[in-house]
């Protein structure tokens, strides 16, 4: 009978810790949490500074928000340079 009882205890309580750190934890914590959505969109990167990272005569690519976006520009740049972003298109 005491065999039972602690038995019946143990699976309980391994049950409701997987429950609870697989199950209940990580749906909490996505609802909580949910999508982080992006805060920037392409308009608001207007007017900020943004580093160059590859530039080949009048095109390249730079660095903004975590991302490497394609830029154009009629002034000769150079990787590392950091320019203000003055026109968005598309």
């Amino acid at each position: 009978m005491l065999k039972n009882m602690m038995l019946t205890v143990i699976i309980i309580f391994i049950a409701i810790e997987l429950i609870d750190k697989h199950i209940i934890f990580p749906i909490g914590w996505s609802i909580f949490k949910g999508r982080k959505r992006s805060t920037y969109g392409v308009m608001s990167m207007m007017g900020k500074v943004v580093e160059i990272r590859r530039w080949n005569k009048t095109d390249g690519q730079v660095f903004i928000n975590g991302e490497l976006w394609k830029a154009v520009s009629e002034v000769h740049l150079l990787p590392g340079d950091r320019v203000v972003i003055q026109n968005v298109v598309g």
